[in-house]
């Protein structure tokens, strides 16, 4: 394989974590104005610096070639005091991605590719995601999982336990903490480059020993 087309793959994947990313900052913003919401963070691969692995793009895996993680959504914990208004929550969070990308100051990132993890403040609990419909229940298999929607649009995910781990990158991915403001932008996230003193990658090579 040409060494061009694995630069232009390398090039996508970072370009589709920072778009990402960009998102990020702009559903923080949208959230923000909700009293309920506590804390904003980036969790998952969105958080990290990018990291190299074979893909599961068979042309690059049958060649056994190495490129960059693929980010395939934006993961978003939200510790929130109250759940009375996920909806509203939900609306906020597609109107600003659709009015930044149709304003030419945000990316195409569509609703459905922003996870919002649902945190107790306090605690740390997860307590389920925001629900991507636009009613409550939908009639869709995904509404039959066994407590979905109990609070209104407050989804689970079938089979789905939190790892232990999911909300370890908000000691670095903070965005918005109420009281404090914004805490960082999303853009000033590690990138590989930071990779050697990530704490992701100091823990990853302690459990290696």
């Amino acid at each position: 394989m040409k060494r061009a087309k694995i630069d232009e793959q390398n090039r996508y994947l970072l370009r589709l974590q920072h778009d990402f990313r960009r998102a990020a900052d702009i559903v923080t913003d949208a959230l923000m104005a909700f009293e309920e919401v506590d804390a904003v963070a980036v969790i998952g691969s969105v958080a990290k610096p990018l990291w190299q692995e074979v893909p599961r793009f068979s042309e690059f895996r049958r060649a056994g070639i190495e490129v960059w993680h693929e980010c395939k959504d934006l993961d978003l914990a939200v510790w929130i005091t109250s759940q009375h208004r996920l909806d509203a929550l939900r609306r906020a969070r597609d109107l600003a991605l659709r009015d930044a990308h149709e304003r030419g100051a945000g990316p195409s990132t569509a609703s459905h590719q922003v996870e919002v993890f649902l945190i107790e403040p306090g605690t740390d609990r997860y307590l389920g995601r925001l629900c991507n419909f636009n009613a409550c229940p939908k009639g869709k298999p995904q509404c039959l999982v066994p407590g979905c929607g109990d609070v209104p649009f407050n989804k689970r995910v079938e089979d789905f336990e939190p790892h232990a781990d999911l909300l370890a990158s908000a000691t670095y991915a903070l965005l918005y903490r109420r009281g404090a403001g914004r805490v960082r932008s999303a853009l000033d996230l590690p990138k590989p480059d930071d990779a050697a003193g990530h704490p992701a990658r100091r823990a990853s090579r302690q459990r290696e020993r």
